[in-house]
């Protein structure tokens, strides 16, 4: 690839960054370092109803807690800006004149109820519903005095009748063509002086010198209608690849029935950054056809459009639960201390001003934690019983301490552990070993009761760390407090 690589993520901030704008994000920014190009920001933001700063916000946050860095965009600027479509007037306005000088627009003066009028005629005899091109017959002596009148009018792009279909090579899925006989004299400038979608980001694709186009699948149909756009400017269009929609397991579009579908609700629901790139860049691309955990070197350093499936992605929250757990079990220990803390914090469990105080006990903890869980919502209600009291789990007190026995087990426990000189794992597994045999008791028994008293519950860290890391007297005086509340 011999031209320096132009790529573009452009959202429109009517909503929060939603999965799959997010992964036409991670492609477009890995093409870009994957050949040293530039990856450009752009918000699309001329739906003045739905597009909000706060959205905007939102986008910047996600983009920036995924990693993907742009070169240019509204927040850093560059050479090719502004990077918002509300400020960019000047530009359209600039290209509609280069277009009526090029004799490429005409202007329209028909009404919308005349359209509507005009199509539903067209659909009643089964012909083509698109514009009959009236106002194209019109003079142009005639067209300009009726403007000068003041009359309202749009802009229509004239589309050259004998230029033969619009062809191009789509570099996902190959060469697509479209008759120029169903391919419309679209607007390109209403008559409130705005420009349309496509004629804005023809524009704007052309000002900022994008080189390639890398969007979802539902804008195929609106490919055609740029490239004649760009023909009409006589500039050069850039090239396009269109990815495949995202399915939910139902084989339907991916929408909220599916569950999360922002990439914000991911974070606060405890995934990690570099898990979700991840498993994004796998819904439609994949290195080798097998390797599923790629960190950021691998995807830039292998990523290819020709990689890149036609078929839609399935997006399998299971999945990317197990890819998320995989990323946490390979923290060290001081990695995943900085993920937990604010965690822990958050949920009113520590104090910042402890963390320095308590660093040694939370990396003892770390190692408990990370191999347990799958995503870091689950670490407070896992390690809850360490910072505070917790009322035993009423399932809990009649799975395991209403079975008889449980009232001896916990008695003998807390007197084996009140012998213990030195209060470590080790010590304390040593104190507590031999009780099954000597109880006659299975060791699942005796030990489930022993946990459920001092965890409150039937699934925690290892036993012996929980109850090191508890420290003696608080795990004697739960023993103590769960006797009377167990079979004898």
């Amino acid at each position: 690839m011999t031209e320096h690589v132009r790529v573009r993520f452009a959202p429109s901030p009517t909503g929060h960054l939603h999965i799959g704008g997010a992964r036409t994000a991670v492609y477009n920014w890995a093409f870009a370092r994957r050949h040293g190009g530039t990856f450009v920001l752009r918000i699309e933001d001329t739906d003045p109803e739905r597009s909000t700063e706060e959205n905007t916000q939102a986008i910047l946050r996600a983009m920036e807690w995924l990693g993907l860095d742009h070169d240019e965009g509204p927040d850093v600027g560059g050479p090719y800006g502004p990077y918002r479509q509300t400020e960019r007037a000047h530009l359209y306005a600039d290209a509609l004149e280069r277009l009526k000088e090029r004799g490429s627009v005409y202007p329209c003066f028909c009404t919308p109820e005349e359209l509507e009028r005009k199509r539903e005629e067209a659909r009643a005899r089964g012909g083509f519903a698109g514009y009959d091109r009236t106002c194209r017959l019109i003079p142009q002596e005639e067209a300009q005095r009726r403007i000068e009148s003041g009359e309202p009018h749009t802009w229509r792009l004239k589309v050259p009748l004998e230029r033969g279909d619009v062809v191009f090579d789509d570099l996902v899925r190959g060469e697509m063509r479209f008759p120029i006989s169903a391919i419309d004299d679209l607007i390109v400038v209403r008559s409130d002086g705005t420009p349309t979608y496509n004629f804005a980001v023809a524009v704007d694709d052309a000002t900022m010198r994008i080189t390639h186009v890398i969007r979802g699948d539902d804008h195929i149909s609106n490919t055609p209608k740029q490239i004649l756009i760009y023909e009409a400017l006589g500039l050069e269009p850039p090239e396009f690849a269109h990815l495949s929609m995202i399915w939910g397991p139902d084989g339907k579009r991916l929408s909220k029935r599916h569950g999360a579908t922002s990439v914000e609700a991911y974070r606060e629901m405890g995934y990690l950054p570099v898990a979700l790139l991840n498993y994004l860049a796998l819904l439609g691309w994949s290195l080798d056809g097998e390797t599923t955990v790629i960190d950021r070197d691998t995807l830039v350093a292998n990523f290819s459009l020709e990689r890149v499936s036609r078929n839609p992605a399935i997006f399998d929250a299971e999945k990317l639960e197990w890819l998320n757990g995989v990323y946490i079990r390979q923290m060290s220990a001081e990695e995943f201390v900085e993920r937990m803390v604010p965690v822990l914090v958050e949920a009113g469990l520590l104090r910042a001003e402890e963390v320095a105080a308590r660093r040694e006990w939370l990396l003892a903890l770390a190692p408990l934690v990370s191999e347990r869980i799958k995503r870091l919502d689950e670490i407070v209600a896992m390690v809850r019983f360490l910072f505070e009291d917790v009322a035993i789990d009423d399932r809990a007190r009649e799975a395991v301490l209403a079975k008889p026995g449980a009232a001896t087990a916990l008695a003998a426990a807390r007197e084996a552990l009140s012998g213990v000189a030195s209060w470590d794992a080790p010590s304390i597994e040593a104190a507590l070993r031999p009780l099954p045999e000597r109880l006659g008791m299975k060791p699942k028994a005796v030990f489930q009761a022993l946990r459920v008293a001092v965890t409150g519950t039937t699934v925690s860290p290892p036993l012996f760390e929980s109850l090191e890391l508890l420290g003696r007297e608080r795990s004697l005086a739960r023993i103590e407090a769960a006797q009377p509340l167990a079979a004898e």
